[in-house]
């Protein structure tokens, strides 16, 4: 597998008009455009006929993150407005669900707009109703770091967790290209129909164009549909300004992949695997990856008592995304998992090894079992670009992304130069760029 660290940037640019970026969701999510690449060639088509353009029996892996409330705007007593917006929780948390049901207060990494204004020890207060009653929200400046702050978010209300609160005190985070204010319908059209775990501070948009029609035809043409959990953080906006991408600090994202998720995709290795979004992908090759590390160490050990979960998935409260057993919350006295990470560069540096996906995903799957686990949970720094070999997916639904992005050169990893070919007919031919826009279905080359 060639190594990426030169690639330069700039060769993966193109220009992209202000009037082709989506400010808007079309009214009807799968009226969008859908572009294919397949075997060179270049068709369209709409989302809502995407099954015509799958074989029988392949596999649709999806992620299920559902965004949050992220943005906390804080008016001081002078009137100037602070605004926190939430990017991870604190190292000290586990993962993210566990941070998500934490009651009273939390410490979480955030970007602080009028950071300059907020003096060092004052306590911003915000007041919102819920239900008749008041609830106060604190922020504490704890410290600053080199590109996020830690602030502490408390509130007067300690039945209530903290996925809960943001969902009454915050506003959707909409992406800093769509150049207009938050409304109503963000709410509901910068989530995903199937969203279901809190966490993510951008949608995983490549779903925002599935209806339940569209599930039904896929159904109707066995096609299984599958779920994992990426929580996208705001690094996937980070644009890249060093020369090469040997300079550039790729962002990590928490995954979490139940073993019955894994399972399938092994079962289903000889036949089209294909990735809703970025985010699917890159938790799917991740699992590979995190495989070859299990077999390589001979599985992972873990200090005495870490890493039991109980079993039977996350359960949810309607409408609040609660969960209970099996992804974060654990059984007293039972330990935590330690999380799992792949590095940036990992991927290239193990190439060598050479393991089959089949081998990779059922070491995998021993380490699972070795540790009792039922859930994965791990963070991802993976990077891919041209030049690496692709282990499990052999396709990619995907909306436009843009320019001198890490996405793009992910892109141009699975289809080669032919990335230019379908950019040019997709701006040639009215398509919808960025978050709200149209999408595509590429096949590998």
């Amino acid at each position: 597998m060639t190594t990426p660290q030169n690639i330069s940037i700039n060769d993966y640019t193109y220009t992209l008009p202000e009037e082709r970026i989506a400010k808007y969701p079309l009214a009807e999510r799968d009226a969008s455009k859908l572009l294919i690449y397949k075997k060179g060639g270049v068709a369209e088509d709409r989302y809502n006929n995407i099954a015509q353009h799958i074989p029988e029996n392949s596999l649709l892996v999806f992620n299920n993150t559902k965004v949050v409330e992220a943005r906390l705007l804080f008016q001081k007593p002078t009137g100037g407005v602070i605004e926190i917006f939430c990017l991870e929780p604190h190292e000290q948390y586990p993962d993210i669900t566990t941070a998500m049901l934490q009651q009273e207060k939390v410490l979480w990494q955030c970007l602080v707009g009028g950071a300059s204004k907020w003096k060092a020890g004052q306590v911003l207060e915000k007041k919102i109703q819920q239900a008749g009653k008041e609830i106060i929200v604190f922020a504490k400046y704890i410290e600053k770091r080199q590109d996020a702050f830690i602030i502490e978010l408390s509130w007067t209300a300690p039945a209530l967790s903290f996925a809960e609160l943001l969902h009454h005190a915050g506003a959707i985070p909409l992406p800093p290209y769509i150049k207009r204010a938050v409304q109503e319908s963000d709410a509901d059209r910068y989530q995903t129909v199937y969203a279901r775990f809190d966490g993510s501070v951008a949608a995983p948009t490549a779903g925002l164009h599935f209806t339940e029609n569209i599930f039904d035809s896929l159904k109707g043409k066995n096609i299984q549909t599958d779920f994992v959990t990426l929580h996208v953080g705001a690094g996937t906006f980070k644009p890249v300004k060093a020369a090469t991408m040997q300079e550039h600090d790729m962002h990590a994202e928490f995954i979490d992949v139940s073993r019955a998720t894994i399972n399938n995709i092994l079962t289903n290795l000889a036949n089209n695997i294909i990735a809703v979004g970025t985010t699917s992908l890159r938790t799917m090759e991740s699992l590979y990856w995190l495989g070859v590390k299990s077999q390589e160490a001979g599985g992972r050990r873990q200090e005495a008592g870490v890493g039991r979960q109980e079993a039977g998935g996350g359960r949810q409260e309607a409408g609040v995304g609660r969960q209970e057993a099996g992804v974060g919350r654990q059984e007293a006295g039972v330990g935590r998992q330690e999380v799992e990470q792949l590095q940036q560069w990992e991927a290239y540096e193990l190439a060598e090894k050479n393991i089959p996906a089949k081998e990779a995903l059922r070491s995998l799957l021993n380490w699972m079992d070795k540790n009792k686990l039922e859930r994965l949970l791990a963070k991802t720094k993976i990077l891919i670009a041209p030049g690496y070999d692709f282990k499990i997916i052999k396709g990619l639904i995907t909306n436009f992304h843009q320019p001198q992005s890490t996405l793009l050169l992910l892109v141009a990893a699975l289809i080669g130069e032919e990335w230019k070919k379908v950019y040019d007919y997709a701006l040639e031919n009215d398509f919808r760029f960025l978050s709200y826009g149209d999408g595509s279905l590429l096949w590998k080359k």
